[in-house]
């Protein structure tokens, strides 16, 4: 019995910690662009995109009431314009968490408050007073019994960090300390963590060629290409985790090596001018696509592998009315009509950021996949499926070309359009796959299409509705009682942790 409750304890700690440490993508969403969308046209654009986690740079009471309900986790921020006033009073900072926090908690799900943004960087004249605004924040929190809920912290640039490679080697800038001891100490006796901005773009920028691009992007390379820590034998192969590193092991020699990191802003411009011949939509692609897989698999970093490194990416919308060079406007995600900069390279509709908002995601058979199988997905996805396969039949806009490839490529895309994109509906045990090129040809045009003649109209769906028990099964395909409905559903669910971890 004793050995019993000792495997059921170890059993519910290990599910706690994994619970706790389950890392997540985020987004940053600034307002500089002179065609803001309305905060409702930003939350439905959130919600498409399956995001779950935001930071906001202020507090906007209009923002705030369009997340409410939707359980999206927010990051409010206090500006550094307020940072002296509410670092210097105590009543101060408790009317700003009254008006911009108690007002709208637990309807919006604020999470986190982020107390100035690189005050030591860009505002050192208030650096003397961050703490103290720190934790007149706290206080306010705790008077209103919302400290175990929201986290307070301040987002650093990178820039503080000192000889970051070998990571083994950083360490904060010196003459901050007597604000990053104490900040430290806040966070650790809070259950809070540090806040850093990390941008490998200006990294591989300032580097003058020592840094390779591949390195900055996340891209693979063999071994012998890896960057190794001489210290700690500790193998690097982006510069994104360099970074993260450099900062524990500076936070280690002032003693703390039990806060958390959370990466408050990276990304990469798709845009330049002709100074910054790197910023492209490639790259930023590139970048984005991998930092999401990066972080969502619950990678962590060499120090601190399996360790989570939540991150908020720079940006949901290009702001085109930000000063400077070209790529300052260019950080975005989305343009300010909700349609994506460039489509990034996931796997799996569900996936945070993976849904296409031109519609021009579809599901098509997986080259080189079994025929037997795609059959037996064929039959399944025209029987119990409920898709209306008729526009396979001979004489049909479909029909042609007549095999097995092709017929399953409609009838998975119809499949996976009428239930409405959603993870796990693309996948059919491993035979289907994902693409944003249109396989409309013809006259046969698939129901994700734009294209209006052939079997579409108007986006009118072909599958029968859901109140509907007719099977639409074409008479030359076996309609069988559902035995392939099992192998489906744990194909999604399969599926589903895929979509989650890559």
């Amino acid at each position: 019995m004793a050995i019993f409750l000792l495997l059921l304890l170890l059993l519910l700690l290990v599910s706690v910690v994994s619970g706790e440490e389950r890392a997540f993508i985020g987004v940053n969403i600034g307002t500089d662009l002179s065609d803001m969308p309305s905060p409702t046209q930003v939350v439905a654009l959130l919600k498409s995109q399956i995001v779950r986690h935001v930071r906001l740079y202020d507090a906007d009471r209009a923002m705030l009431l369009a997340l409410a309900n939707t359980g999206i986790e927010v990051a409010v921020s206090v500006p550094n314009e307020l940072l002296l006033g509410i670092g210097q009073s105590n009543a101060t900072a408790a009317n700003w968490v009254a008006r911009n926090v108690i007002a709208h908690v637990p309807a919006t799900n604020i999470t986190a408050i982020a107390v100035g943004s690189e005050v030591l960087t860009t505002l050192p004249n208030a650096a003397p007073v961050l703490v103290s605004a720190l934790k007149f924040i706290h206080s306010a929190l705790v008077a209103s019994n919302l400290d175990s809920r929201i986290k307070v912290s301040t987002p650093h640039s990178s820039s503080i960090i000192l000889d970051s490679f070998p990571p083994s080697q950083a360490f904060f800038n010196r003459s901050w300390d007597p604000v990053m001891v104490p900040l430290l100490k806040f966070l650790q006796s809070t259950g809070s963590y540090l806040m850093l901005n990390v941008y490998p773009y200006y990294d591989y920028l300032q580097s003058d060629g020592v840094i390779p691009l591949d390195y900055a992007l996340f891209r693979s390379h063999p071994p012998n290409k890896e960057a190794v820590d001489a210290n700690t034998l500790l193998h690097y192969t982006n510069v994104f985790d360099a970074i993260v590193d450099a900062a524990y092991f500076s936070m280690s020699y002032l003693n703390i090596t039990n806060v958390p990191i959370v990466v408050t802003e990276s990304g990469w411009p798709s845009k330049g001018d002709s100074s910054e011949p790197d910023a492209t939509a490639e790259n930023a692609n590139t970048y984005n696509s991998n930092l999401i897989k990066h972080v969502i698999n619950n990678t962590g970093t060499p120090k601190h592998p399996g360790i989570a490194v939540s991150t908020y990416i720079y940006e949901l919308y290009n702001e085109d009315l930000r000063p400077g060079l070209a790529s300052e406007q260019n950080w975005g995600l989305f343009d300010a009509n909700g349609l994506p900069v460039y489509i990034l390279h996931l796997t799996g509709a569900g996936t945070v950021f993976a849904n296409d908002t031109t519609n021009r995601t579809f599901c098509v058979a997986n080259e080189g996949a079994d025929l037997k199988m795609l059959q037996a997905a064929l039959d399944w996805a025209c029987g119990p499926g409920k898709v209306d396969c008729s526009p396979l039949l001979q004489g049909q806009p479909c029909y042609e070309p007549d095999n097995v490839v092709s017929h399953s490529a409609y009838a998975f895309d119809a499949y996976f359009q009428q239930m409405g994109k959603s993870v796990g509906t693309c996948d059919f045990k491993g035979v289907a796959t994902i693409t944003t090129t249109d396989p409309s040809h013809g006259s046969c045009v698939f129901r994700g299409s734009f294209r209006k003649n052939g079997t579409v109209t108007n986006g009118t769906s072909l599958a029968p509705s859901s109140n509907d028990t007719s099977s639409g099964c074409p008479p030359q395909y076996f309609c069988g009682s559902g035995s392939l409905t099992t192998s489906v559903i744990i194909g999604a669910c399969v599926f589903l942790m895929t979509a989650v971890f890559l």
